[in-house]
């Protein structure tokens, strides 16, 4: 891991990255989160997040064609702002971002693994079982690109195949059909619930950038990125709309909400009984597992590429090893103090407020700044970003009135970020 190393990834493994990092947090810890919002129609939710995500994702998929890199979003960044206070923000906010859906795959992890013994759901147990699963990630992470893609493709052959068995064992059991898919009557949620349950359903999808951001490490990058994040969407898609509308089949809404942190393994219990337990809670370790080291791998390497473009401060604090080396250890710090201290609606709240806002930002330097030199579709880009407004909008007004704590830290790291790298970048004599 000292450097960067060309045509280390398949398109298979990139495939297996995204996914990994999707899957892991999406369906396991999300789903119960969405359906608090959506109600019956919280499946839906999962597609219309899809779509967004579709709107998304083609700004990356320009960019990455013509500007392939192991940085991914910050070169990005980097290409619409130039060496800007904003470049460093953005891609800060990207990073943040993905270690608090570390944070939130690893408490989702301890929440599963505890449903195989009888502890309250509040035990302290889920924070260490999930500390100790961003440290294997870690060690995981150490050990090279070769390794980490194929553990990546094997774990996500497993879990893919298994969620597939548990979905359509669930429909099966419950008596499902096509009947069934839309509810005879639209449950009593306002437009802003159904808004707010489509911006956590975004961080089901928002794995794709970690393909972005091992862009110089795939192999033909120009063709397969496009192609994985594409494959990895379609994927993620099937896969959420099979297990919510399993979950949905046999757990009430009620049931759904009050077991929102592990509801796949409660719609388990009356659809296959105590084994049918174990093995949802096995495919869910499996998931989490896969999809922190993923995370992790791609963050790593977009921070350590943020300080080879020297858009923020580096100390090695006399750790051994290179800079990506020690980016592992900051990464995994981060994510261990979110882990300790929020909790799983928290985490996802503050993930989707700091996804968006830096999304936002990256449509407008494509629509801005690369209009020329990528040759963007402007009406799917500008679509982009007023869903991402919208969304973003009715998420903080939500969340305003019924947990202002969140927004108060969302705002405030934002402005300490922003305020720190006006800082540091005017101390540098390259910067705009």
């Amino acid at each position: 891991m000292s450097e960067y190393k060309k045509n280390s990834l398949s398109l298979i493994g990139a495939v297996s990255l995204g996914t990994g990092v999707m899957i892991g947090a999406g369906i396991f810890a999300l789903l119960g989160q969405v359906a608090e919002f959506a109600g019956d129609l919280f499946p839906f939710a999962f597609l219309g997040g899809a779509v967004i995500a579709g709107f998304s994702s083609y700004s990356y998929i320009k960019m990455s064609n013509a500007f392939p890199s192991a940085g991914g979003i910050a070169m990005y960044l980097q290409k619409a702002y130039g060496k800007s206070t904003f470049t460093a923000f953005a891609a800060l906010l990207m990073a943040l971002s993905m270690i608090i859906n570390e944070s939130l795959v690893a408490r989702t992890f301890g929440t599963y693994t505890l449903q195989l013994f009888d502890v309250p759901e509040s035990s302290v147990w889920v924070p260490i079982l999930g500390v100790a699963l961003i440290g294997v990630a870690f060690l995981v992470n150490i050990s090279g690109n070769n390794f980490i893609e194929k553990s990546s493709f094997v774990m996500a052959v497993l879990k893919i195949s298994g969620i597939t068995v548990f979905a359509i064992g669930g429909l099966w059991v419950a008596g499902f059909s096509l009947d069934k898919i839309v509810p005879s009557a639209l449950p009593d949620k306002s437009g802003t619930d159904y808004l707010s349950a489509l911006a956590l359903s975004i961080l089901a999808y928002k794995g794709f950038t970690t393909i972005t951001n091992s862009g110089g490490e795939i192999k033909e990058p120009k063709k397969n990125v496009g192609r994985a994040i594409v494959i990895s969407l379609v994927i993620c898609t099937v896969v959420y709309m099979l297990v919510a509308f399993a979950v949905s089949a046999n757990l009430s809404i009620g049931e759904i909400v009050k077991a929102r942190d592990y509801s796949m393994a409660e719609a388990a219990r009356p659809a296959f009984g105590q084994y049918g337990l174990w093995f949802t809670v096995g495919i869910a370790i499996i998931a989490t597992v896969s999809g922190i080291i993923a995370s992790i791998f791609a963050v790593s390497r977009m921070t350590a590429m943020l300080t080879d473009m020297k858009l923020i401060p580096y100390s090695e604090l006399g750790l051994p090893g290179n800079v990506q080396q020690h980016m592992l250890v900051y990464v995994a710090a981060i994510a261990i103090l979110l882990t300790v201290f929020l909790d799983l609606s928290r985490i996802a709240s503050m993930g989707a407020i700091f996804y968006l806002v830096m999304d936002i930002g990256t449509h407008w330097g494509v629509l801005k700044n690369l209009r020329e030199e990528i040759k963007p579709n402007v009406l799917v880009v500008s679509i982009a970003i007023l869903l991402d407004a919208v969304i973003l909008g009715a998420f903080i007004w939500m969340k305003a009135s019924q947990d202002i704590f969140i927004i108060i830290v969302s705002a405030s790291i934002m402005a300490l970020i922003l305020g720190g790298e006006k800082w540091f970048l005017s101390r540098q004599p390259q910067s705009d």
